[in-house]
């Protein structure tokens, strides 16, 4: 592969990359220029969120893991779980806030933690989302985050911080559906090249847009899926 098609496709690999890192360029206006209805966010049928959030890792995880559950209230336990794991089904609004597909109400991305990361890393779910209900505006939203950076409110991702987002039944915007079953690892503000992320040939992708909280992500697509089905190969 010539080094000009190397760099077309890791750059290909970066635009394509899930959920809150996963909308291009922002826009000035669009279908999804502000929040729609509630409604349109919390599924009305809980076991289903239940069931999708499952979805996010293999059953010998997620069978044990805490559920999580999205009401107007904000994320309830619907199940409590014993190893340590925390499944979710996560919203558009932990995108980037330079995404388009910020406030996309079609956006479901189901997610499992690792004890670690439900320790650290779902607490930045928890707080955008305390925000959202609560009404504040992105850019609010986006100032009262960073503040809170600044005032050490936010934790560091603890050491082994990890996800599972390996559901083919996520949907993680318009353009990539369900994306490629993949892992998360959450690590304190890291360059691209210190995981060699983005270079031809290697399996590690990096968004490189910014997001306020104290935390890099840098994803790694598997085989197959939570339900053991093949994956396509990215």
């Amino acid at each position: 592969m010539n080094t000009k098609l190397a760099s077309q496709c890791a750059a290909a690999l970066a635009r394509g990359i899930v959920l809150f890192a996963l909308a291009g360029s922002a826009a000035a206006d669009g279908p999804y220029e502000r929040m729609a209805r509630l409604d349109e966010y919390v599924m009305p049928d809980l076991q289903a969120e239940i069931a999708l959030a499952r979805s996010a890792a293999p059953a010998a995880i997620s069978d044990k893991a805490t559920l999580l559950v999205l009401k107007p209230q904000g994320y309830e336990t619907a199940i409590q779980g014993t190893n340590g794991f925390t499944c979710l089904v996560e919203r558009s609004w932990m995108s980037p806030f330079s995404s388009p597909e910020f406030w996309n109400p079609k956006i479901r991305g189901p997610v499992c933690y690792n004890p670690a990361a439900s320790k650290s890393i779902l607490t930045y779910t928890l707080r955008r989302t305390k925000l959202v209900l609560a009404g504040v505006s992105k850019m609010r939203m986006l100032d009262e985050i960073r503040a809170a950076v600044e005032r050490k409110e936010l934790p560091w991702p603890a050491p082994g911080a990890m996800s599972f987002m390996m559901s083919k039944d996520g949907y993680l915007n318009d353009e990539a559906g369900h994306w490629h079953s993949h892992l998360m690892f959450h690590v304190p503000k890291a360059a691209a090249a210190s995981w060699g992320a983005n270079l031809p040939g290697s399996p590690v992708v990096l968004d490189n847009r910014e997001v306020p909280e104290p935390a890099t992500m840098f994803l790694v697509p598997v085989a197959h899926w939570s339900d053991g089905t093949a994956a396509p190969i990215m």
